[in-house]
């Protein structure tokens, strides 16, 4: 089982990329935000998580540990499958523990993929995640993700058909100035 891949990183379709070590290529299932921070051509190193069925060699590469180890703990439950698994990923990890403290459902539901029931067993389990390994959900330099996610702007932006991610993604981008949830959908809508 591979556990890392150390090499030149060429980005192909959203979400895919391609690994360059020693003039061999490995493709890679990544989550979005962390497509969007990697370089063309960049020399980099991508944790992996290899997944291996009957008729399946999938690799889906995180920037740290902690995101491979969450991807390799929610694909272990019923229900969720890596691609399910690799949208989760892609939520930043303080917003699931938001999500987890105060039992909000809804905040998982914004995810695509997931409904209601399994939100409400992601609750359980991200809880029982959080106890076994804390370090997962502790995020360097932030201390509450009040404020700096708003519910209902990522709800009306999944609305308009953008997955969850990249919804947090252009909410995460803009200037402090903008403060009210229309401002933030406005300014998020203009920024693509």
């Amino acid at each position: 089982m591979l556990a890392h891949l150390r090499g030149s990183v060429h980005k192909m379709d959203p979400g895919e990329v391609t690994v360059d070590v020693g003039g061999v290529g490995y493709r890679v299932a990544v989550p979005l935000d962390v497509w969007d921070e990697l370089k063309e051509a960049q020399p980099r190193m991508l944790w992996v998580s290899t997944y291996v069925r009957e008729d399946r060699f999938d690799l889906f590469g995180f920037a740290d540990r902690d995101g491979q180890i969450l991807f390799e703990e929610l694909i272990k439950l019923t229900g969720i499958g890596p691609k399910l698994g690799l949208e989760l990923c892609a939520v930043p990890r303080i917003l699931l523990k938001q999500a987890m403290e105060e039992q909000n459902v809804a905040l998982l539901t914004s995810i695509k993929g997931v409904g209601r029931k399994t939100a409400e067993k992601l609750l359980l389990e991200l809880r029982s995640l959080a106890e076994r390994k804390p370090q997962i959900f502790m995020v360097k330099g932030m201390t509450s993700a009040r404020g700096e996610f708003d519910q209902d702007a990522i709800a009306a932006l999944t609305a308009l058909g953008y997955d969850s991610s990249t919804a947090i993604g252009m909410l995460k981008d803009l200037p402090p100035e903008v403060k009210t949830t229309e401002e933030r959908v406005a300014a998020a809508l203009r920024s693509l």
